[in-house]
């Protein structure tokens, strides 16, 4: 293999960063609105939403994930073995994610069924789609600065996504439906669907897979499940992506019932009324009248911007420090600005944007190092038993995507029952219901992280080990 032809050009890194960005014009949407739009829009009560979003999303993650993943192992095709799962699930994905958000006019039961049904197809294709994409960034280029640069891109793309989703989706729902958010948040999926079915097609025509293994290294899927099980470093990264998720889906879930229900409005009001007249002044006008929607959105951008200032200072403190030792440090500091908002009062506005930008900036040093460390794994697999099996290593980090968004989100409407919260927007809630929503962005989600930092201590894979795995596997595909 000519090891020079592994370097990636910017049309490259800018084409493959565009299927992740489509891909989370869904995956966001679903972390932050999910349970909402069950509860206060759909209309479920809250403790069947939790049971739908559990137990589908675990069905997705321990069936659909697997059985795309060894499928997409053994794809061979003209165009790879991954690009062209990009390219089969391109239209069927933006069709799905429509449907998932609609709020047809059936009966409670027909509804519950109707979301049954779509959420499952959703998230099936969602598998289809994005694990061979992800798994794609194993093979594109063995060479790890350049993984490490295209991981960056990747997610600046990611941060666009989110940034749209968090900040502006609410006032353009409310906007879009003239005050009925089922009618708006239906319009807006419309877009979302065309334009993301667009930056696939983008993504499959701009790429290419590099790391093609030689016949002898083809293995059949009991091989590959006996590797992965053997695989310390696979488990560890399993479990934290898992553990991850959780804390994404959990205060992601929440922010807007914290913001609906908890952030005291008067406060609030009057510390983004000079903000909001600034972005007026440069034409900035997304963000409505709404105090509540307003603020919600001004908190998620504060984040999402610095976290976009980490992902471009990430690869420069991995290609030093080495990805394990950056993703810890910056874990644990990112996860005392989340405990910090349970100590704030419903007045202490300032200090609530002021953490979660701080909190932004630290995780956003972690977003990219996540899914560079899962390729990583598959090289050390590789390296360790002569056989590559990229995606079904990349499946099992699926399934951990999969069960973190799902019990997470499953929490959010769980606990809000336990709590007696109210499932609609309007309502007068109890204290207790109140306070549920501080804890829910708080205590709750910190605790994963914390679970996660801990277990990097386990994982071996450090600055030294990755430099010789690929040193070594680099000599052996020559």
């Amino acid at each position: 293999m000519n090891l020079s032809a592994q370097k990636l050009s910017v049309v490259e890194k800018i084409g493959y960063s565009l299927g992740d960005l489509a891909a989370n014009l869904v995956f966001q949407t679903l972390m932050t609105y999910l349970a909402y739009f069950y509860t206060d829009i759909y209309g479920l009560k809250a403790n069947h939403a939790s049971a739908l979003i559990l137990s589908v999303g675990l069905v997705a993650a321990f069936v659909f994930n697997p059985i795309v993943g060894a499928i997409a192992d053994r794809t061979v095709s003209k165009w790879g073995k991954f690009r062209p799962w990009i390219l089969w699930t391109a239209v069927p994905l933006g069709v799905i994610a429509l449907l998932a958000f609609s709020t047809p006019a059936f009966s409670y039961q027909g509804k519950v069924i109707y979301a049954v049904i779509t959420y499952s197809l959703l998230l099936l294709l969602y598998a289809a789609n994005n694990l061979p994409y992800s798994a794609l960034s194993g093979v594109i280029t063995g060479d790890m600065k350049e993984r490490n640069s295209m991981s960056a891109y990747r997610f600046v793309a990611v941060m666009f996504a989110q940034f749209f989703v968090q900040v502006f989706m609410l006032p353009i729902i409310e906007s879009a439906g003239g005050g009925d958010k089922a009618i708006g948040i239906e319009k807006v999926m419309t877009w979302l669907a065309v334009i993301g079915t667009l930056m696939l097609l983008v993504t499959f025509f701009t790429t290419k897979e590099r790391i093609v293994p030689t016949p002898e290294q083809k293995s059949s899927v009991k091989e590959d499940l006996g590797d992965l099980f053997a695989n310390r470093p696979w488990i560890i990264m399993l479990t934290l992506t898992t553990l991850v998720f959780i804390t994404l889906a959990m205060k992601g879930g929440s922010y807007v019932y914290y913001f609906k229900n908890y952030v005291d409005k008067e406060r609030l009001t009057s510390f983004i009324t000079p903000i909001l007249r600034f972005l007026s002044d440069i034409g900035v006008n997304f963000f409505g009248e709404d105090p509540v929607s307003a603020g919600f959105g001004l908190f998620n951008a504060g984040g999402i911007l610095f976290m976009i200032v980490g992902i471009t200072l990430s690869k420069r403190f991995a290609d030093k420090y080495g990805k394990r030792d950056v993703f810890g440090v910056a874990l644990l500091i990112s996860t005392v600005f989340i405990i910090l908002f349970y100590f704030y009062s419903k007045t202490a506005v300032e200090l609530i944007f002021l953490s979660q930008i701080l909190h932004g900036f630290f995780y956003g040093i972690t977003i990219p190092l996540l899914w560079a460390m899962i390729a990583d794994v598959a090289d050390y697999s590789e390296w360790k038993n002569n056989r590559r099996a990229t995606a079904i290593i990349f499946s099992a980090m699926m399934v951990g995507l999969k069960v973190g968004l799902s019990v997470g989100s499953a929490l959010v409407a769980w606990i809000l029952g336990i709590f007696n919260y109210v499932p609609n927007s309007d309502a007068v809630q109890t204290e207790t219901a109140i306070q549920s929503t501080k804890l829910l962005v708080s205590v709750f989600p910190a605790l994963p992280f914390l679970l996660g930092v801990c277990l990097l201590f386990f994982y071996k894979i450090n600055r030294q080990l990755e430099v010789k795995i690929e040193s070594d596997l680099k000599a052996r595909r020559a």
